[in-house]
């Protein structure tokens, strides 16, 4: 998987992000990532931006979940920003009180060879976890088919990081969409 080059993405990939949550945050980290893959025409049609997404544990899975419903993308990638974070963590589990869902993607193959991405097993007690455990639960319960999902913190975003954490995502973006590893 790691020497597969994509020249061009056919899979409709729903992306989401959210919106900002403290006075000091200028922008969310997720959103600055999904806007920064989206530039140019590599992707093409393929992505699907479900940008901003409230900081609400009710109302920002409901938003989610409307959208896969309206455009049934072969992928999810739910995107939330990690502060304390220094690479893309894709989380491999989300839960809900003592309830947990996984993901059904391969995550150490998916993340195979991308040097500022790791994984992670605590999606957070909060709006991230609430969404991920969300999403996770309609598509393994009730969508019409197996649709791969991942959750991926996103660290703060700067000059010296951008690029590099842009290739990874871009990488995993073209890995689920291409084949999804399960």
């Amino acid at each position: 998987m790691t020497g597969k080059i994509i020249t061009h993405i056919t899979s409709k990939i729903l992306l989401t992000s959210f919106d900002t949550w403290m006075p000091h945050q200028k922008s969310n980290a997720s959103d600055d990532l999904l806007v920064k893959i989206s530039q140019g025409d590599f992707f093409g049609d393929s992505l699907i931006l479900l940008r901003k997404l409230p900081v609400d544990p009710e109302a920002a899975p409901k938003e989610a979940i409307a959208k896969i419903n309206q455009v049934q993308p072969h992928a999810v990638i739910c995107a939330g920003m990690a502060e304390t974070r220094q690479k893309l963590t894709v989380e491999s589990q989300a839960l809900s009180g003592k309830n947990c869902r996984k993901t059904l993607v391969n995550l150490p193959q998916l993340i195979a060879g991308l040097p500022n991405t790791e994984i992670s097993h605590d999606a957070g007690k909060f709006v991230c976890e609430a969404l991920y455990y969300a999403v996770l639960n309609y598509l393994q319960t009730q969508a019409k088919s197996p649709i791969p999902c991942i959750f991926v913190h996103v660290p703060l975003l700067h000059p010296e990081n951008i690029e590099a954490i842009a290739a990874d995502f871009r990488a995993i973006v073209q890995r689920l969409a291409a084949k999804p590893p399960v």
